[in-house]
C-alpha cells in the first residue's frame, strides 16, 4: 500500500513498518545523505549521532559531545552538526568534532534542535528553551561569513524547518502552539509574508518535524500523535500514516528512487508502563509514498 493511496475520508491509512532497533530517548533528525545511500540521524537526550545503511541493515553509532539537535551533510565530506554549545564540524572517520561556530552564548537554557538545508546549500536551523517553558528560541540562518543571522524569534521549541521544491516557500514550526507557519522567500536569505500553513487540533498530537515532497506536499510528524499527516500545498490533508508509537519526531526521503520515507520516534516522557506498551518507541520506521522528496541538499561552507 503506498502513501499516495492514504485518504482521511474514504481512504485508507497506511501503517509504518519497523526498520531499525535504536532504542533513542529522543531520535530526531534524520537526513538521507546520496554520497552514502545511508540515513544519519541523531539522539539528543542519548548524545548520540547516527548512520542507517538500509542495503546492508548496518547500523552504527557515535558519541557527541553534547546534546546534539540536528546533523546535516557538507559539501566534501563530513557534517553540521547542531549542538547545544553551537556548531561543529563532524568526522566520522575520525569520530572528532570541531568548533565552528557559537550561537547563543547569552542563553545557556537554550539549545540547538532542528536544521535543513537550503535549495542554494545555505543551513536554517533554530534554537529552544531546554525546559521548554520560555520562547526564547529563534529561527537562524547560517550566512557564507559562518554567522548565525536571526530571522525569526518567540519560539519556545522551533521545529521542523522545510522548504518547496523551488525554493520560493519556506516552512517552520512552532511545536508548542501547535502551528506550522509558511514563509515566503524574495531572496535566498530573507523572509516575508508569515501566515499560519496549518494548524495541528487539540488532541491530535503536536508537530515537530517535517519534509516536502516533489509535488510541493508537506508531511508533518506528530509528537504524541501516533503517526505522520501529508498536507497538500493550499493545506488540505490528505492522508496519515499510523506508527505503533506515539512520539514521531521527524520524517525524512531517501532510498533509491526517494520514495521511501524514514522517520525516527522517541520514547521520551512515558512511564515505564508506557515504555512497555510501546516497546518500539525510539526506533526508526519506513514507508513508502507514491512520489519522491525534494533532492537532498548539502551545506556549502565557504573555505
Amino acid at each position: 500500500m503506498s502513501a499516495g493511496a492514504t485518504g482521511v475520508t474514504g481512504g485508507q491509512y497506511i501503517e509504518a513498518e519497523h526498520v531499525c532497533s535504536v532504542g533513542a530517548e529522543l531520535g530526531e533528525g534524520p537526513v538521507w545523505v546520496v554520497r552514502e545511500a545511508a540515513l544519519w540521524f541523531v539522539d539528543i537526550l542519548g548524545r548520540q549521532l547516527h548512520r542507517f545503511e538500509p542495503a546492508s541493515r548496518r547500523w552504527r553509532a557515535w558519541p557527541a559531545p553534547e546534546r546534539p539537535g540536528f546533523i546535516v551533510p557538507l559539501r566534501g565530506g563530513g557534517f553540521l552538526v547542531g549542538l547545544k554549545n553551537g556548531l561543529q564540524c563532524f568526522d566520522p572517520q575520525s569520530g572528532q568534532f570541531t568548533h565552528l561556530a557559537h550561537v547563543e552564548p547569552h542563553l545557556p537554557g537554550n539549545r540547538l534542535n532542528d536544521g535543513a538545508v537550503s535549495p542554494e546549500g545555505a543551513l536554517w536551523f533554530g534554537s529552544m528553551d531546554e525546559a521548554e517553558k520560555e520562547p526564547s528560541g529563534c529561527l537562524y540562518r547560517l550566512d557564507e561569513h559562518g554567522r548565525a543571522v536571526a530571522l525569526d524569534a518567540g519560539y519556545t521549541i522551533t521545529n521542523g524547518p522545510a522548504f518547496s521544491p523551488d525554493g520560493g516557500i519556506f516552512y517552520h514550526t512552532d511545536t508548542v502552539q501547535r502551528v506550522v507557519y509558511a514563509f515566503d522567500r524574495p531572496t535566498p536569505a530573507t523572509l516575508a509574508g508569515k501566515r499560519v500553513f496549518v494548524r495541528i487540533e487539540a488532541g491530535a498530537g503536536f508537530p515537530d518535524g517535517t519534509a516536502v515532497d516533489a509535488q510541493g506536499c508537506v508531511w508533518i510528524a506528530l509528537w504524541g500523535g501516533w503517526g505522520v499527516r501529508r498536507y497538500s500545498p493550499s493545506g488540505e490533508l490528505l492522508g496519515i500514516v499510523r506508527f505503533p508509537c506515539a512520539n514521531v519526531t521527524k520524517v525524512a526521503f531517501g532510498g533509491p528512487d526517494g520514495c521511501t520515507v524514514y522517520a525516527t520516534t522517541a520514547w521520551k516522557g512515558l512511564s515505564p508502563l508506557g515504555r512497555a506498551a510501546q516497546p518500539l518507541a525510539g526506533d526508526l520506521f519506513s514507508f513508502r509514498a507514491d512520489v519522491p522528496g525534494s533532492p537532498p541538499n548539502e551545506v556549502a561552507l565557504r573555505a
